[in-house]
């Protein structure tokens, strides 16, 4: 009789035990932090990104949880910013220093961006060797095998609780990036890619909860077969591939904190930091076994972005890491040469300006094509009359773009540059238009006033004599007096034209859209291609001339003079916040 009530006793102890059992967990989550690995120096704009070392603070606060949290980056590490540039192409060490300061956090896994990919395979395949954790991407497959090339997926156990972690990218990297930075791949769609693995780990894994850690933007709510490969694909996933709980996005740098219903009936919480560590997004999980050989089931998810720029910085992260920090310092400082006029990008969205047209000279000096385009890629920089440094090339340059020469004829010029100043400028029924083609304001949305596309878009082009006419319509603007050494432009003779490489493998779709030449058929319009990147072209430039003067080449101009000339004032205001001198 004792020894039954003691079996008794037993059972009801353990089922009570398998009722109770709780496990609460935390996921912190990075995204496009684009190499913001130290705290803003002094001389640096952008006081408001974080570092690893915000992190380091945010992760100190929250140590006693530390056997119950999972730690993961959304992709866009390693580029975007001078030290990143240095610990890429400069450094010297056994390393890779984003590896090692990762490593050291903690982080559990990493989803591969498209900024990554851009540093070129050296890099990206050196920090996935050096990662203490798995570099995930299960959409970029070897070109022969159709095998993953990256990890495609992580499983993390923490207190028992199985949580598998799928990573995808973009697709659209072969659209922006030239061949030789990602030959031997292939990017699968994120639609498809997306069913497989979650088929896969569902089957196979059994997992408790499953995490999307996606390098996409959130995209649209459209059906899948009308957008065959989106570049941003994360709310149709949670809509309609079932099985996600959580999904952390990036790339379009746009935070968020949303819930969507999938075609399940589940709730699928999207989750997405700011960008250059200006804050994490977090989800805290609690799990509940009720019966403990069939493991344990999600019955709470809370989600928030939680600001991090604010933070004090680890004292201790910026001692151990000095050394690094003084080495990318001196290279961000290093004298390239003296420049002699100041020079800003805000002009560049009226007109001829220095700032663009810079870069018009060196590529042309580069190749000795006829015609050369560019847009400014930085929206609000200046760089004063003074010896410039590497620091200040990331204002005139920020991006590891190449340089192509590519062929077009001069018809394709003509609607090639249609289309850029139809995102670029509006159409002016009168004096008392805009200039610039403006958003829309929304009803719930009172804050500054913003262009409705991208400036990194507005192509301007040097080697031709051309006006802008305002009055009409996109499609019928353009009109071209001659080339800039004084001969005839000819629509139909080809010409040699300098492009950078995101431009010429189709990004912004001035080429595909605007010039109507399929995507497969530009590698074929590409003549040369530069050995390294377009910045580090520029800097050699100026350590070659010492000294620089740049002055715009007034080779084109939208009219009419007198409606551009007050709207400019206007315009320049709305962006700015102050008027034009």
């Amino acid at each position: 009789m004792n020894q039954k009530f003691s079996l008794l006793l037993l059972g009801i102890f353990f089922s009570l035990f398998a009722t109770a059992q709780k496990v609460s967990l935390k996921i912190i989550a990075t995204t496009d932090v684009h190499a913001s690995y130290f705290p803003a120096g002094e001389n640096e704009s952008r006081k408001n990104r974080g570092s690893f070392a915000h992190l380091e603070t945010f992760l100190e606060q929250h140590k006693q949880n530390q056997e119950n949290l999972i730690l993961l980056d959304n992709g866009d590490m390693l580029q975007g910013h001078p030290a990143g540039y240095y610990f890429n192409f400069s450094a010297s060490r056994p390393i890779h220093f984003a590896a090692e300061a990762m490593n050291e956090l903690g982080f559990d896994a990493a989803t591969v961006g498209n900024h990554d990919i851009e540093t070129g395979p050296e890099i990206y395949n050196k920090v996935r060797e050096d990662f203490n954790f798995p570099y995930l991407a299960a959409n970029i497959l070897h070109l022969k095998t159709g095998d993953p090339y990256f990890t495609p997926y992580t499983i993390i156990e923490k207190k028992g609780v199985k949580i598998a972690v799928l990573g995808l990218i973009t697709p659209s990297v072969p659209n922006w990036l030239p061949r030789k930075l990602w030959e031997g791949l292939e990017f699968a769609p994120l639609v498809s890619t997306a069913r497989k693995w979650i088929e896969h780990i569902q089957q196979t894994e059994k997992p408790d909860a499953i995490i999307g850690l996606f390098h996409s933007g959130l995209g649209e709510d459209i059906p899948y077969s009308d957008k065959a490969n989106p570049e941003n694909g994360v709310l149709y996933i949670a809509k309609y591939v079932p099985g996600f709980d959580i999904i952390f996005n990036g790339h379009d740098h746009q935070k968020r904190n949303m819930r969507v219903i999938n075609n399940k009936g589940k709730e699928v919480r999207i989750l997405a930091a700011d960008p250059h560590f200006r804050s994490v997004a977090v989800a805290n999980l609690q799990f509940a076994n009720k019966n403990y050989s069939k493991g344990y089931s999600l019955t709470e998810i809370k989600t928030s972005i939680e600001n991090i720029s604010d933070l004090a910085p680890s004292a201790t992260w910026i001692e151990k890491y000095k050394i690094e920090k003084q080495a990318a310092d001196r290279f961000m400082q290093k004298p390239l040469g003296i420049l002699q006029h100041e020079i800003s990008s805000r002009e560049s969205f009226f007109g001829n300006s220095s700032f663009t047209d810079f870069v018009h000279r060196i590529q042309l000096e580069l190749t000795g094509s006829d015609i050369s385009f560019a847009a400014p890629l930085s929206f609000n920089a200046t760089l004063k009359a003074d010896t410039l440094t590497m620091a200040d090339l990331f204002k005139l340059y920020p991006f590891e773009n190449y340089l192509y020469v590519m062929e077009l004829t001069g018809k394709e010029i003509l609607d090639y540059l249609e289309y850029s100043y139809g995102l670029w400028m509006n159409t002016m029924e009168n004096e008392h238009d805009q200039m610039l083609l403006f958003q829309k304001p929304s009803a719930d949305r009172s804050d500054t006033p913003r262009l409705k596309n991208p400036s990194f878009n507005f192509d301007s082009a040097a080697g031709i004599d051309y006006v802008v006419d305002l009055r009409k319509k996109p499609g019928n603007r353009i009109t071209v007096k001659s080339m800039s050494d004084g001969s005839a432009f000819d629509p139909n003779k080809k010409y040699n034209v300098s492009i950078n490489s995101y431009r010429g493998s189709g990004g912004g779709e001035h080429l595909t859209k605007g010039v109507d030449i399929p995507h497969s058929m530009l590698e074929s319009r590409i003549r040369w291609v530069s050995e390294t990147d377009l910045r580090s072209h520029i800097a050699e430039y100026f350590l070659q001339k010492e000294t620089i003067e740049a002055l715009p080449l007034n080779n084109w101009q939208a009219i009419p003079k007198d409606w551009t000339e007050r709207a400019k004032q206007r315009d320049y205001k709305m962006l700015f916040g102050e008027i034009k001198d």
